[in-house]
């Protein structure tokens, strides 16, 4: 069994495979020469797959698995981990963003007694759109779901084999691997580390996936959205029942000879846009537990590579 493992998704990235692996090599080396690095290819449409093999017949400690198709990042993860076999396991990005320079920090601080060391992007070398996306992209998400969610910290950590034990055996079919992170709990920290420039590469994350993704957080680890509604629904209900007193006391005091056409109408748009909202967020509920009980797959290993 190696003593660390370090997984890496990779989609349509075919030029960084190779910088990755030498700059892993590079850094663990020295530091533990028992370690195993494991690519997953998500489905890209480049040469990324040609060039993870080719990679293979140079380092003997580098396996790559195919995915059949595009699952997504975190889908991909999963398949490493559910491969990982190391005492330690590394989570990182494949752009050389994050920086396997920065691993043996990461390592000595777990030797601390953590079993969760994350890494903490203090200095992100991303465009000012993509950082205040992000940032708005937490805070909502860190409302909605009610768990602390640090805009500066993403996948990149190492992680105790007994917590990826536990994240693997949670086989739902919406995944994402931070907010899995922070459910488990264990013994955690982050220390800042060094964000690595954009390799030229443009984000597969734009806004409709962001939200995408953030719906499906949402769906799977909250249930604020039917709270919401409930709270809602009990304030419209209560102004319906004091308009409702309000207008049978001008009835009786003689204001009101004829019915207003525009009251009528309002409360109708309101209580059938309030209907049909509610509607829809319990479809989304119903749609994503139906998705659930499937049990489905969570992804399909099309080929491998052995180390």
């Amino acid at each position: 069994m190696p003593h660390l493992s370090i997984i890496s998704p990779v989609f349509q990235s075919a030029s960084l495979v190779e910088p990755l692996v030498r700059e892993i090599v590079q850094a663990i080396e020295p530091l533990n020469p028992d370690f195993e690095i494991i690519l997953v290819e998500d489905g890209s449409t480049d040469d990324s797959w040609q060039e993870i093999t080719r990679v293979t017949e140079i380092f003997p400690q580098v396996k790559g698995i195919k995915l059949s198709r595009n699952f997504g990042q975190h889908y991909a993860i999963t398949a490493g981990l559910d491969q990982a076999s190391g005492e330690w396991i590394c989570v990182m990005d494949c752009d050389l963003q994050d920086l396997p320079s920065e691993i043996p920090k990461l390592y000595q601080k777990a030797q601390e007694g953590f079993q969760i060391v994350q890494a903490q992007r203090k200095l992100r070398q991303d465009s000012f759109f993509k950082k205040t996306g992000s940032l708005l992209f937490y805070r909502i998400l860190t409302w909605l779901t009610g768990v602390p969610q640090d805009e500066s910290i993403g996948n990149f950590g190492i992680y105790h084999h007994t917590v990826i034990k536990e994240i693997v055996s949670m086989r739902e079919s919406i995944r994402y691997f931070p907010t899995m992170v922070q459910w488990v709990g264990f013994r955690k920290t982050s220390i800042p580390v060094s964000h690595g420039k954009n390799q030229n590469r443009k984000t597969t994350y734009n806004p409709k996936r962001l939200f995408n993704l953030a719906l499906d957080i949402m769906l799977a680890y909250s249930d604020k959205p039917i709270r919401l509604t409930v709270k809602l629904g009990f304030i419209v209900a209560i102004s319906g029942f004091l308009f409702a007193g309000f207008t049978g006391w001008r009835f009786w005091m003689g204001d009101i000879i004829v019915a207003g056409y525009a009251s009528l109408i309002i409360s109708i748009w309101v209580l059938s846009g309030f209907l049909l909202m509610t509607l829809g967020m319990v479809g989304l509920y119903i749609g994503k537990t139906f998705e659930g009980v499937k049990n489905r797959p969570i992804y399909i290993v099309e080929k491998e590579t052995h180390s």
